[in-house]
Parts: structure tokens; sequence; C-alpha cells
């Protein structure tokens, strides 16, 4: 039996330029072509599938899943290192769940004994748990850009990573404070900070418009990265995608 890439785009949740891409750098050819140009895909090409999507969840990137498959013999074998890799990942965001929750309790209790009225936390670091190529979880639809996140996240060291963790920290209070005195999204020293931002980006590789949108959208759509966001000031990821947004019509056309 076989399935045509819409089929698979359907079952798997993968855009089928995703899969074509995956393709073009061999690491999912389909099982045949037909006669009208459409590609169709067989058991076996699902499983690989699977474990490829498997391993990007747990920040591998696209030269190195190759690698892993190419490797592997048993598919007993290589799942179960995927299940210790799963288990693992499940450890790292049950940490992550602590941190938020910690957030909750302290943000709570500072309402109560009459905290700031901005409503803005400044901890020292919110991100912990949250690891910079978890982007590319939202950018399935641009797998260039999210194979370089991923990569140049991989390369850090943990000390660079937890450095990473209290500057983004400290910028997104800044911009929860410009928030928090009604400067608009679109405003001077708003964009200043959106483009601190765009240019640490184009550090690990050029960024079009609708790659940083996409960067945009992940604040409020990855569930790790909204909730790092609102423990600092509720609305924050909102405001963040909406400057982002901001920032591409006014300066990236």
């Amino acid at each position: 039996m076989a399935w045509s890439t819409a089929e698979v785009a359907r079952m798997s949740g993968v855009t089928a330029r995703t899969l074509r891409h995956y393709d073009e750098i061999g690491l999912l050819p389909p099982a045949w072509i037909g006669t009208n140009g459409h590609r169709y895909y067989e058991e076996g090409d699902l499983l690989r599938l699977q474990q490829i999507l498997v391993l990007r969840a747990l920040g591998l990137g696209l030269p190195e899943i190759g690698e892993v498959l190419a490797e592997q013999i048993d598919e007993v074998e290589a799942l179960r290192g995927h299940h210790r890799r799963l288990l693992a990942e499940r450890d790292r965001l049950g940490a992550l769940a602590a941190t938020v929750s910690r957030t909750i309790a302290e943000l709570e209790q500072s309402r109560k004994d009459g905290g700031s009225m901005s409503g803005i936390n400044r901890p020292e670091n919110l991100f912990e748990g949250v690891r910079p190529d978890q982007y590319g979880e939202n950018l399935r639809e641009f797998p260039e850009l999210a194979d370089a996140v991923e990569r140049h996240g991989s390369a850090l060291s943990e000390d660079r990573i937890e450095a990473g963790h209290r500057e983004r920290t400290a910028q997104m209070i800044r911009i929860a404070e410009l928030m928090a005195t009604g400067e608009p999204v679109d405003g001077d020293a708003v964009r200043a900070e959106i483009e601190t931002q765009y240019r640490a980006l184009t550090a690990i590789r050029a960024v079009s418009g609708e790659e940083f949108r996409a960067i945009g959208r992940s604040c409020v759509e990855n569930e790790q990265w909204r909730a790092a966001y609102e423990a600092i000031a509720s609305g924050l990821a909102a405001y963040q995608r909406d400057a982002i947004g901001a920032y591409v019509t006014s300066r990236l056309g």
C-alpha cells in the first residue's frame, strides 16, 4: 500500500513542502514517483518519517538525523533509543513545568501582597528548560531556517545557553515595560528591541520577512515560549508577535 504526498502530509502534520525538502536532501525519498510526477510513500517510509519527527522533537538537526538513520541497523533497537531520548525529554519538560509553576505561585503571592501594579515579573531567568533550537518546532514551513537554528543551538555550550536565557529574559522584561507604558508595537523603542532580535538571528543565517513572522507567531503558538513570556507579563506573547509583525512590515517589506 502506498500513500501520496498529500495523504502523508495530512496524516503526519508535515507540510508537502517539507516532505519535498526531505526528498531533495536524501533524508526521506519516496518509494516511487508516479507517471503523473507525484511522490508515493510506503509503510517503511512512514516509519522513517516517524523517526525523523521524533528526532526533530528531541532537538536534532537534519544532518544529525541523517547520520543517526544511516547508522541504525535494527528498527527495534532504534526505537528503543528514541524511547530513551523521549523519556529524557519528558524529564526536561517536567523541570520546565516546575519552573513555570514556581513563577505562577510567586506572581499570585506578589499580587496578594500588593505587588507592582504593572504586573511585570522580574526574574533572573524564566527561560530555564527552553532551548534555542525549539523555534524549529514552529518553522516547519521553513526547513532550511529551522535546521540552521537547530544546528546553532546544538553547538552552544551549556554556559552559553544559560547566558542566552538570561539575556532573553532581560530583553523581554524591557519589552514588557514598554507594553505596560502603552508603547505601540510599532513605536521606536519597541522597534529597536525587535531590531536587536532580528540581528541576532541574521548572525546565524539570512532571515526573510516571512520567516521572521513565523518566529513571531511561535511566541504565541509554542506553548513553552508563550508560558515564559506570559510569566513575565500577561499579554506579552501577543505583544511580541505583533511587534515582530510591525517590524517586518516597516523594515523588511
